[in-house]
């Protein structure tokens, strides 16, 4: 079978630096799926391209999915360890929120899809092996023989795999994923009802079993367990608002929907939101100033 142009091997070592550049933002988008942290992407793509570089290319025949292959072995290592590293951290651990646009190609529903916020933060439930094969079969539509090669697994083990991540994220995911218009307006109201105290309206969009997370790493005063159900996050927001002003707010992209960046008193967060059949599921609240360098100014 011929190799499409795009994919074919080239020779020369500038030649061979631009082949990966050509496929950094996807490898990008691949390895914030399995991490959840765009700083760790970073470092697991650098890494990948020292290692391209150093490659007998001759022998490669479809770079892409060479570093495909390449780059999901090395953002598997690094997630098991990062999740060591996360056993550790003061209070909610949240995936880094990321401009939209640096996050690779969004072809396809399923590419938008798995880089939502919300999923990413559903898929800290899954083992390692299990989210690489979401992320691979997914996202990315690996054949089952590819992504058993990654793995070092069998093709039956990775179907298996796959069941199992499904199980565990099939409740959380299980939501109507509104259209971008529809999130704004969402987002407007949410945001008009809280600043001016609108309890009735507030309660209208929030669901009964609403869940807010606030990720301050220890690096700012955040809650340090999740807040859970209507009653409780209505008066944990309401809270917050009659104790500290609200400053600059704006409507940024980010995981392929609408954010809300916003500062409070001298301190800056990322919030977004889990909207499912019209009402907010779950509020991210993202407030570690170590995690807010991937979204625009």
């Amino acid at each position: 079978m011929a190799v499409p142009a795009d994919q074919q091997h080239t020779t020369a070592d500038g030649d061979g630096a631009a082949e990966f550049e050509r496929h950094r933002p996807m490898l990008l988008g691949l390895a914030y799926r399995f991490l959840g942290s765009m700083w760790d992407a970073e470092d697991v793509v650098q890494d990948a391209c020292v290692r391209w570089l150093g490659t007998d290319r001759e022998e490669v025949r479809v770079p892409r999915a060479f570093l495909v292959k390449m780059v999901s072995r090395l953002a598997l290592d690094q997630l098991r360890s990062a999740r060591v590293t996360r056993e550790a951290y003061t209070g909610p651990w949240l995936p880094e929120p990321v401009a939209t646009g640096a996050l690779g190609p969004m072809d396809t529903a399923e590419l938008r899809d798995t880089v939502a916020f919300a999923t990413v933060h559903l898929m800290e439930r899954l083992t390692p092996p299990e989210r690489a094969v979401f992320v691979l079969r997914e996202a990315f539509e690996l054949p089952y023989d590819e992504i058993a090669d990654i793995l070092g697994a069998s093709v039956p083990h990775c179907r298996q795999l796959l069941r199992r991540a499904g199980q565990h994220l099939a409740d959380g995911r299980e939501r109507f994923t509104p259209a971008e218009e529809d999130h704004v307006k969402l987002f407007t109201r949410f945001l008009e009802a809280a600043q001016e105290g609108d309890l009735g309206a507030l309660t209208d969009l929030l669901s009964e079993d609403v869940v807010a997370w606030n990720d301050g790493g220890g690096r700012v005063r955040a809650a340090l367990r999740p807040v859970i159900g209507r009653a409780k996050v209505l008066a944990f927001i309401t809270g917050l608002l009659s104790r500290y002003a609200t400053g600059a707010t704006r409507l940024v992209d980010v995981n392929g929907a609408p954010a809300l960046s916003t500062s409070m008193h001298d301190r800056s967060q990322i919030t977004m939101l889990d909207v499912r059949d019209g009402r907010v599921h779950g509020i991210y609240a993202v407030l570690n100033p170590d995690k807010l360098g991937h979204v625009p100014a």
